[in-house]
């Protein structure tokens, strides 16, 4: 299989100033960053009984949350990308994560589900938007060769969110409340923004226009591998959004074991992201296949072993891993599509990732709310993911012209 060369430093990254030889530092705070997210997007799944508890409705409906929240990244993510081609990156960090912190704080102060959802919905907006800047930002400030290391570094700050942040919030929700857990992001925000404003330096004019940006979405092969990401991403998210109920209702753990349970599933997200990062810098396409294979094989273990509470949690830990390595190898292509956008391409990925959170949260709900058991969604998933396989298999070769 082929793979597209190296491109040049991403549009709106152009030469950075002084401030960027301190690399390690800007790639610090861009973690922080995914920290902010990560936490706040997954900690929904670990505090879904709690909330269906106190808004007296059920999981499946509390999982409409989740959804809203899906869907706001869906949206958010290409139109804020395109509409602010012509902002300083450092700036549009600053302004989303400012407008991340803020819908958290209302979602803490939801009186009911209806409200909630909303607050869910307005947090997801800047989302993808984020990531996608962030990651352009950070593969320049890392310099060529080395794209999959700087998007890793990044992404590690989402998946340590999982290892500590989901599991910490998780258990503040079921001592104090879901609310308190939900201002805890809204300070987790605060902190983000003071590392984005001391470390992350600025990269001079954006060499972009709202034109360019949407010229990128001409792109028949970039379509296709967000299709394929969309439907693909749902066979995790059919499984992860009811991870609470399924590992107390049919595993048979106790609740308290949840935030434990969430933070191996972290640690699982961290290791698939540290792989994927090198496997990506070697052979993008090859590691798209593979993931889809493992998260696939991954999905048929758990629900095979669901019902035993060691094997269930070491199904946890295998789906993490290869989906995550998948979402980052899934990233790296779309920006390889989008040689002129790359924080377009990024930002595509993360709407796509979301896409499959809302279809798997909805159609994960719709066979438990049938009657079919907390095990069903693994079997949907499953049929997902091999839909986002075939059609890799069968377009993946294809690429964009690149530009003279």
């Amino acid at each position: 299989m082929t793979q597209t060369t190296e491109p040049a430093v991403p549009t709106g990254a152009t030469s950075p100033g002084p401030r960027t030889a301190h690399v390690g530092a800007a790639l610090f705070a861009l973690a922080v960053g995914g920290f902010t997210i990560g936490t706040t997007e997954f900690a929904t799944m670990g505090l879904l009984p709690q909330i269906g508890t106190d808004l007296g409705v059920s999981d499946p409906v509390v999982g409409h949350a989740i959804t809203a929240y899906a869907v706001g990244v869906v949206v958010g993510a290409p139109l804020l990308t395109v509409a602010a081609a012509r902002m300083s990156r450092r700036r549009l960090l600053l302004c989303l994560m400012g407008f991340y912190t803020v819908a958290n704080v209302l979602s803490a102060a939801a009186p009911g589900i209806e409200t909630l959802v909303a607050g869910r919905f307005l947090a997801g907006l800047p989302h993808g938007a984020f990531f996608g800047v962030g990651a352009a930002v950070g593969a320049a400030v890392a310099g060529p060769g080395r794209r999959g290391h700087a998007v890793s570094m990044m992404m590690t700050g989402l998946t340590i969110a999982n290892v500590v942040g989901v599991p910490v919030s998780t258990a503040v929700g079921q001592h104090l409340g879901w609310r308190v857990a939900f201002v805890l992001m809204g300070v987790l925000g605060a902190v983000t923004l003071l590392g984005i404003w001391r470390f992350v330096p600025e990269h001079g004019p954006v060499d972009s226009s709202v034109r360019a940006e949407l010229g990128t979405l001409r792109n028949g092969p970039l379509w296709i591998s967000f299709a394929a990401g969309a439907i693909g991403f749902g066979g995790l998210f059919a499984v992860y959004t009811y991870v609470a109920p399924t590992v107390t209702r049919v595993s048979g753990m106790s609740e308290s074991a949840v935030p434990w349970v969430l933070a191996v599933f972290g640690v699982g997200m961290t290791v698939g992201t540290l792989l994927g990062g090198r496997l990506v810098d070697r052979d993008v396409l090859r590691t798209v296949v593979g993931g889809f294979v493992a998260t696939a094989c991954s999905l048929v273990l758990f629900a095979l072993v669901a019902t035993s509470p060691v094997p269930a949690v070491l199904g946890l830990f295998l789906l993490a891993v290869t989906s995550q390595t998948l979402g980052l190898a899934m990233q790296t292509r779309l920006m390889d599509l989008s040689p002129r956008a790359q924080s377009l391409g990024a930002a595509l990925c993360h709407s796509a990732l979301n896409i499959g959170n809302a279809s798997g949260a909805f159609f994960g709900g719709l066979v438990i709310a049938a009657g079919y058991g907390y095990v069903a969604p693994a079997w949907v998933g499953l049929a997902l993911t091999l839909v986002g396989l075939a059609m890799v298999l069968a377009f993946g070769r294809q690429q964009v012209a690149r530009p003279a």
